[in-house]
């Protein structure tokens, strides 16, 4: 018999695809395009609209995520399970639940924010790869849409796998914490210069070609082809770069998750903003392709919001017998956001005039 965390997660998840296919056009006739600036803005605004949507479903109805249901002790148990640090009321149900949704909403919402920001840098690393593959601008969105959806299964795995580890063996959180430190380090002092990739020596590549039969021409707007001679299946160089990009988003997952698990302890709470992060992300890529150039300190911005999580993870134990929480987290990341963004619109990259 299925739990009711089960059903409430399966119920999401046909939710998430439902969602997806009508993105991707899967009722119309009209699937691979060349995606509008409109179009781009109406799709950005309808997965930000979701996802604070759910920050309010959370908020009321946040028991049916693990299957409350006026039962004291359930509540209690996933309490010492996700939120040790909340004091609930064993005479009073009603006002234990609202403080317990009121901190899964706020988790969830100061995660969500975290994800959508670190994924900026996904938006960068997506260009190189269509850029290098020769990809025509209008599969960008079938790819992405089919590429990050495999992402979110290996997020799925990543997530409760660290989840598992963490509700075990609590020290790793010191490990993520270090992790995070120097990755923002490294972010900040890194240099600027363009990375270039190989396509026939990208290791993705090497491994789909070593495992599955690889049409080695393009086939329009097709995953599979199937040679007429012998019947054989093939996988296009279409399907090659799906791979491609949901293991590059894997690999971006391994700061972005760790940071998220500094918020929430909550597996659920986890992958609900993940989910909503980077499939908004993938609409905003549209959107915001040709202008994150414009914001020429978000890196930076970006850097110092790792380094705030790892140190956050590393003394989080002091932080709290000090009394700081999760809105005190969430306002220092929007303080760290805003400042890069105020930054670098304020203090724009100047053009190098060549003369000569």
């Amino acid at each position: 018999m299925l739990s009711n965390e089960s059903i409430f997660f399966t119920c999401f998840i046909v939710f998430v695809v439902v969602i997806m296919l009508v993105d991707l056009g899967a009722f119309s006739k009209r699937q691979s395009h060349i995606v509008s600036f409109k179009e781009a803005g109406i799709w950005s605004a309808i997965w930000v609209v979701l996802a604070i949507s759910f920050y309010f479903f959370l908020k009321n109805y946040g028991y049916l995520v693990h299957g409350i249901n006026d039962n004291y002790a359930h509540l209690e148990n996933a309490k010492n399970l996700y939120a040790k640090h909340l004091t609930l009321f064993p005479d009073d149900f009603n006002k234990s639940l609202q403080i317990f949704q009121d901190n899964m909403a706020l988790e969830y919402i100061t995660g969500y924010l975290v994800e959508y920001s670190l994924s900026a840098d996904n938006i960068f690393v997506f260009i190189l790869i269509f850029s290098s593959f020769g990809i025509h601008e209008k599969f960008y969105k079938k790819i992405l849409v089919w590429g990050i959806s495999g992402a979110v299964i290996l997020r799925f795995v990543f997530i409760f796998v660290g989840s598992a580890l963490l509700q075990r063996f609590e020290w790793i959180v010191y490990i993520f914490g270090a992790f995070l430190v120097y990755t923002g380090g490294k972010l900040f002092f890194g240099n600027d210069e363009d990375e270039k990739i190989e396509p026939a020596n990208h290791p993705v590549v090497k491994f789909v070609s070593k495992y599955m039969s690889v049409y080695k021409r393009n086939v329009i707007d097709h995953f599979f082809v199937r040679r007429k001679t012998d019947k054989k299946l093939f996988v296009t160089p279409l399907f090659v770069v799906v791979v491609v990009v949901a293991v590059t988003d894997l690999i971006f997952a391994v700061d972005s998750i760790p940071a998220i698990f500094s918020i929430t302890k909550d597996p659920y709470i986890v992958f609900f903003s993940n989910v909503f992060a980077i499939m908004g992300l993938r609409s905003m890529f549209f959107f915001l392709s040709s202008i994150m150039g414009m914001f020429r300190f978000l890196k930076y911005g970006l850097a110092v919001l790792l380094t705030f999580i790892g140190v956050k993870m590393l003394a989080h134990h002091y932080l709290e017998a000090w009394g700081f929480t999760t809105m005190d987290s969430l306002y220092v990341i929007i303080g760290i956001l805003g400042v890069a963004i105020g930054a670098s619109l304020l203090f724009p990259k100047k053009e190098v005039e060549v003369v000569g």
